[in-house]
């Protein structure tokens, strides 16, 4: 976003010019209510970065929001309406819209909130200034704790008090680094202070569920380069905290590797340099990724080639594992190494079991077939089918 006009979204946002998006804001104004867009979708437009969900908060109740868009012909679901969220959908797009709030008791894992009137009150129970950032429909933007500056600056700062918004949610503390890996300026350092209230309260992390952990540690690897923030999370304690055993030593080594490749981010492969103990259900991963991390950690040690590799597993798990092993070895990654992964995952064994039933059957046959499919790989995949037979 231009800094001269860094009070205002830029009038080209998608999402400002939506028609959809535009009723909505127009059925609670109508009813003499305030509607703001929040959070990230505010700050990604700012960074210049991609928005996807459009959340948005008012003034007016859960009850008012239900009657005004259902009064209006749109459908309005409950979705969350003890807490102050109603789900409204205009041309089949959902849309969550949440009354202002306030906290009046945490536990930090959970909030008592309380709805209120001002937009201050609402601001003051987010986590950090970059995501308490409002814009109206007309595109102005509403900064009521003075967080501008801080998104950008790409400044991943608390509101107000670090130790207090912790011990709200003890999520936080990995929001910290993900927003870090995501958004901060890595060069400008950490701040101290926010760093020893981390440090400080890394026995809450216990009290949150490994779905949440897991869902967090996924989306902070996700990112384009998280080796500072994860680094950082060490040195305060909090990534043995969450992955017992687990260290850091290769996942900047390895995120080199995938930059010189082109490899998108993976966070599972990330994972994997990380290591740890009981990480699945530490972290809670569903099948697939469990069976994911498997295949990135038995590769690592396995004899098999590039080659082998990708026949086995595919171009994309077989470039991860050899992106793995040159980090953990040291050794610098070679194009050649590519080049015989995706040859590996192209290739096709010639031979059939209908091939042999003349002279094997039974475990003979499977037996014959692994050697044959040896002989193959072993030849780079060049033998053909009479060579073999």
């Amino acid at each position: 976003m231009d800094r001269q006009n860094e009070l205002r979204l830029p009038a080209e946002t998608p999402w400002l010019n939506d028609p959809k998006v535009t009723r909505v804001c127009t059925v609670i104004e109508a009813g003499g209510y305030d509607i703001f867009f929040v959070g990230g979708c505010v700050r990604n437009v700012v960074l210049d970065e991609v928005a996807s969900d459009i959340d948005m908060s008012t003034n007016a109740r859960p009850e008012t929001v239900m009657k005004l868009a259902k009064d209006a012909g749109l459908k309005a679901i409950p979705t969350g309406i003890d807490h102050g969220t109603v789900t409204v959908i205009s041309s089949g797009t959902p849309f969550e819209i949440t009354t202002f709030r306030q906290d009046v008791e945490t536990d930090g894992r959970r909030a008592v909130v309380a709805f209120s009137n001002d937009i201050i009150d609402d601001a003051r129970r987010r986590d950090f200034t970059m995501n308490a950032l409002y814009a109206r429909p007309d595109g102005s933007i509403v900064d009521p704790l003075g967080g501008i500056q801080d998104v950008l600056d790409r400044r991943v700062r608390f509101i107000e008090d670090a130790d207090q918004r912790i011990r709200e949610d003890y999520l936080r503390t990995l929001r910290f680094f993900r927003f870090s890996a995501w958004y901060g300026a890595i060069d400008q350092g950490f701040d101290p202070d926010t760093l020893n209230a981390i440090s400080s309260n890394l026995d809450g992390l216990e009290t949150l569920s490994a779905e949440r952990v897991g869902m967090e540690m996924v989306k902070l690897l996700n990112a384009t380069n998280p080796a500072v923030a994860v680094a950082v999370m060490r040195q305060t304690g909090v990534l043995n905290a969450v992955l017992q055993g687990a260290d850091d030593a290769w996942l900047a080594p390895l995120i080199h590797v995938e930059s010189l490749w082109d490899l998108l981010p993976d966070p599972i492969r990330r994972l994997a340099a990380l290591g740890g103990t009981g990480v699945e259900k530490t972290l809670r991963l569903s099948k697939a990724q469990v069976r994911l991390l498997m295949q990135y950690r038995d590769g690592i040690g396995s004899m098999a080639g590039a080659g082998e590799l990708g026949y086995r597993l595919g171009t994309d798990v077989a470039k991860g594992i050899v992106a793995l092993r040159c980090a953990y070895s040291g050794s610098p990654p070679v194009n050649e190494m590519l080049d015989r992964v995706v040859a590996g995952s192209a290739a096709k064994f010639p031979i059939k079991a209908s091939d042999l039933m003349d002279v094997f059957s039974g475990p003979a046959l499977g037996k014959r077939l692994k050697e044959l499919e040896a002989e193959w790989i072993a030849s780079n995949f060049t033998k053909t089918k009479e060579q073999l037979l």
